[in-house]
């Protein structure tokens, strides 16, 4: 982490996890562990959660987040949200091309710019995943597989949208599957990712954008995976379902 340059933002990504009911009452555990925290905090949770979520974190430090949005604004796409009605209920982050997202439901690096670009237009912050599979790390194809990821992704996003983007690598062999990239693994591949905004924008784009790392952060290895120079929060899976531990990465962000 680097606080004197950017945000520290932990984002809890529940999935399909979940009702309504249950989503009042993690939120009521979760806010007192984390009401002292120097970092920003997010839980990011099922559409049906939404009001629920916004319900029970007004006049906390908690923000709200969906897990995707489609590209349109309104249309026949049945099944799907726009980034305009997470808008207009409140919510302010969206996570977009998550690998789950990408492997099970057809999403392409080409569809993920056009949701970046539609949540941007509404004034959503973009928790941005992008990162590689097992077989591409040990083709050694990682540095350039997300190097591209990130470039067709903030295709036509302009410096001063880039304020709204949060940038999350997630290295799809350690999603759920316990297993965690080292903390050297995952701060060498966040440099890549900041050297390639550099590239796109200028060094000071860079060096402001929070860029996170996503792939089985827990209570454990949080802190050692935030003292790196480059992760600057973490987008949390399973342990964001459980208030102590979610709490507990929050507790490592805050450490100046």
């Amino acid at each position: 982490m680097n606080k004197q340059l950017r945000k520290t933002v932990i984002a809890g990504n529940w999935k399909m996890n979940k009702t309504p009911q249950e989503t009042t009452q993690l939120i009521e555990e979760i806010k007192p562990l984390v009401a002292n925290a120097s970092c920003d905090i997010v839980v990011c949770v099922p559409y049906i959660d939404l009001h629920a979520a916004l319900e029970a974190t007004k006049g906390s430090n908690i923000y709200v987040g969906a897990e995707n949005c489609h590209w349109e604004q309104n249309g026949a796409f049945t099944g799907e949200i726009s980034a305009a009605m997470l808008s207009a209920i409140g919510v302010h982050y969206v996570i977009i091309g998550h690998s789950e997202r990408r492997t099970y439901f057809g999403e392409t690096d080409v569809t993920v710019n056009q949701r970046v670009r539609a949540a941007l237009k509404e004034g959503l912050t973009v928790i941005l995943c992008v990162g590689e599979y097992l077989e591409q790390r040990e083709q050694g194809v990682t540095d350039e597989l997300v190097a591209m990821q990130v470039k067709i992704a903030l295709g036509g996003v302009s410096k001063e949208d880039l304020n709204n983007i949060i940038i999350a690598y997630e290295p799809v062999w350690a999603i759920g599957t316990g297993k965690t990239a080292t903390a050297q693994q995952a701060n060498e591949v966040c440099a890549v990712i900041r050297k390639t905004v550099a590239e796109l924008y200028c060094e000071n784009c860079a060096n402001a954008i929070t860029i996170q790392y996503g792939g089985s952060m827990n209570a454990k290895n949080a802190d050692e995976l935030l003292s790196q120079p480059d992760v600057d929060g973490g987008l949390i899976g399973g342990a964001s379902l459980k208030a102590p531990d979610f709490a507990a990465i929050v507790a490592a962000a805050s450490k100046s």
